[in-house]
């Protein structure tokens, strides 16, 4: 009776993972808005009605796979951010990305989705941002409590900074592909970490 019971959530447990692999592959070639549900369905073998059940659209099946692909990339990094600290777990990332960087494209395109109130992914999506935020701001805290990194940098600011040239240095490297973009963040956050050496004065711009 258990392997009864057991049977149908095993099998939607395949179908949710042969979907989530079949869209992988084909967002490794294709951009997100290329990709079709029908298409997706035709890669996993189920019926497009199958897939929608279980993602009506192509933006809930994209926060699922960012999901599953995200915890693929990172989980097996973040061991470097509790041992080396915030900026050598990014710079892990980065090669990560250099190696595979359909990812990178895929976070980047959902960035629009996220960024757009109206849409109801876009909670589920900024969920995800906020979330790698608290990561590289808790390994931050973490690097000022051992000595890594100066008391003088506030985490909360330099997770925004760090993270913000990673990304920025990723979305180039996408536009400009002859860019070594592991050279540049290594070139980028020493410069970074010089500034968080230093007391911080705000200041008012003027133009």
């Amino acid at each position: 009776m258990t392997d009864l019971l057991a049977g149908p959530d095993a099998a939607t447990e395949a179908v949710r993972t042969a979907v989530i692999e079949a869209a992988i592959a084909l967002f490794r070639e294709q951009p997100l808005h290329h990709v079709a549900l029908d298409e997706v369905a035709a890669a996993a073998g189920i019926s497009t009605a199958e897939l929608t059940a279980i993602h009506p659209t192509v933006d809930d099946l994209v926060i699922a796979v960012i999901r599953a692909w995200n915890q693929r990339r990172t989980a097996p990094l973040m061991p470097i951010a509790e041992g080396h600290g915030a900026v050598a777990f990014l710079r892990a990332i980065v090669l990560a990305n250099a190696a595979d960087p359909a990812l990178m494209r895929l976070l980047t395109s959902a960035a629009t989705i996220a960024a757009t109130p109206t849409l109801p992914q876009a909670e589920q999506l900024q969920a995800s941002w906020i979330h790698f935020h608290a990561i590289v701001q808790r390994a931050l805290t973490q690097d000022v409590a051992v000595g890594r990194e100066p008391a003088t940098m506030e985490p909360a600011r330099g997770a925004e900074q760090l993270i913000a040239l990673y990304e920025g240095l990723q979305l180039q490297s996408m536009v400009r592909p002859h860019m070594d973009v592991v050279e540049a963040y290594d070139r980028a956050v020493t410069r970074l970490r010089d500034g968080w050496s230093r007391d911080y004065p705000p200041s008012v711009w003027e133009i």
